[in-house]
C-alpha cells in the first residue's frame, strides 16, 4: 500500500490535496510501484525560488523540484519505501498553464508525475520530445485523462 502526505508552505493546504493524493495514487499504481511513502509539498514561487537557489545554484523560480532520498525502512515488519520529496510552486504551474495554453489541472498532473519519474530514478538531459523520460510522462498523462484534482473551473494563482 502506497502512502502520500500533502502539505503547504505559507498558504493553507489547498481543498483539492485528497483529489491531489488520489491521482497520485493512480500514477504510482501505473508505474506498479508499492509500499512508498512519498510527499509533495505545494507552495509560491519565493519558497521554491529558495530552494532552487541553495539547491541548484539557479536563482530564479521552477515550477517542479524533486529531492530524492531513496531509502527502505522496516515498519511493523514491512519494508517501505521512501523515494523522497516533490515540491511545486502554485505561481509557476499557473504561469506555466497560461504559456503553454494547457488547463491548470493538466498542468498540475503533469507536474506531479514528472517528479515522481524523477523519484523513480528516472531523468532527462534535455527538454526534447524524445525524451524516455517525459514520453513516459506523457504517455501516463494520456492514460490517466480522466483523473482530475481540481474543481471544474478551478484556477490557481
Amino acid at each position: 500500500m502506497n502512502r502520500i502526505e500533502v502539505q503547504a508552505e505559507a498558504e493553507p493546504l489547498p481543498a483539492w490535496s485528497d483529489a491531489a493524493k488520489r491521482f497520485m495514487l493512480r500514477v504510482l499504481e501505473q508505474l506498479h510501484r508499492d509500499n512508498w511513502d512519498l510527499s509533495v509539498l505545494f507552495c509560491g514561487d519565493a519558497y521554491i525560488r529558495s530552494l532552487n537557489d541553495r539547491f541548484r545554484q539557479q536563482d530564479e523560480p521552477t515550477d517542479v523540484l524533486s529531492f530524492a532520498l531513496g531509502e527502505s525502512i522496516s515498519e511493523a515488519g514491512e519494508c517501505r519505501y521512501l523515494p523522497g520529496d516533490i515540491i511545486i510552486s502554485l505561481e509557476t504551474l499557473a504561469e506555466n498553464a497560461r504559456y503553454f495554453k494547457v488547463p491548470p489541472d493538466e498542468e498540475l498532473r503533469r507536474l506531479l508525475i514528472h517528479g515522481m519519474l524523477h523519484l523513480d530514478g528516472w531523468d532527462h538531459p534535455t527538454n526534447g520530445e524524445h525524451e524516455p523520460m517525459l514520453q513516459l510522462q506523457e504517455q501516463l498523462l494520456v492514460e490517466l485523462a480522466d483523473e482530475r484534482i481540481l474543481p471544474c473551473g478551478e484556477q490557481l494563482p
